[in-house]
């Protein structure tokens, strides 16, 4: 079992130097595998190969808080950038109205099978991208991972697609995360950031 404190460390587990352009990414990660849910022999999975996992998933799924306290859960797409996974609603949708009322959120990914893969959960706070710099790398990471039919243009503070809508971006930098490693040395990792 055992626990590993990184230093402070960007989104791939690299070190950044202080006041680099990875200073939102820094961040102390504790890594502790739970020897209750994990098999004999498991070992704790490294941040590194979790964020590795967010930049490559497609499908993610987002879950938010009604205002009367009910869940909310919808598969959405997600990019990993500056520490945080990013997602992006139109702001008349169910998501965004319960972002308004509370910003906690759960956003998960993984596979589809029982007995290999990793599977993902991340928690925290959803806050409202809105610099127009920021957007823009956003947009363009956005293409380059799912393809031209997903290029925005970035005004208002939004995304704006060709066809006219316009979708609020949120960041998502996690508070807590846990990962399931399926299969024979199956475990379950807990990574913590301060």
């Amino acid at each position: 079992m055992g626990t590993d404190r990184d230093k402070a460390t960007d989104s791939a587990g690299a070190s950044t130097p202080a006041g680099g352009h990875g200073e939102r990414e820094r961040a102390r990660v504790s890594t502790a595998l739970d020897p209750r849910y994990s098999a004999p022999g498991a070992e704790a999975v490294p941040w590194s190969a979790a964020v590795d996992l967010l930049r490559r998933s497609e499908v993610f799924w987002l879950t938010t808080v009604r205002p009367d306290g009910r869940p909310h859960v919808t598969p959405l797409l997600a990019v990993w950038q500056h520490g945080a996974l990013h997602f992006a609603t139109g702001a008349e949708e169910r998501k965004a109205r319960n972002l308004a009322q509370n910003q906690q959120v759960v956003l998960t990914t993984g596979t589809n099978t029982l007995s290999d893969g990793l599977d993902l959960v991340v928690e925290g706070e959803a806050v409202l991208v809105s610099d127009t710099g920021r957007l823009t790398s956003l947009a363009s990471a956005w293409s380059a991972k799912y393809g031209p039919d997903w290029h925005f243009d970035v005004a208002d503070g939004a995304f704006h697609h060709p066809d006219g809508t316009s979708a609020l971006v949120f960041a998502v930098p996690p508070h807590r995360a846990f990962g399931f490693a399926k299969g024979p040395s199956s475990g379950q990792t807990r990574w913590a950031f301060t």
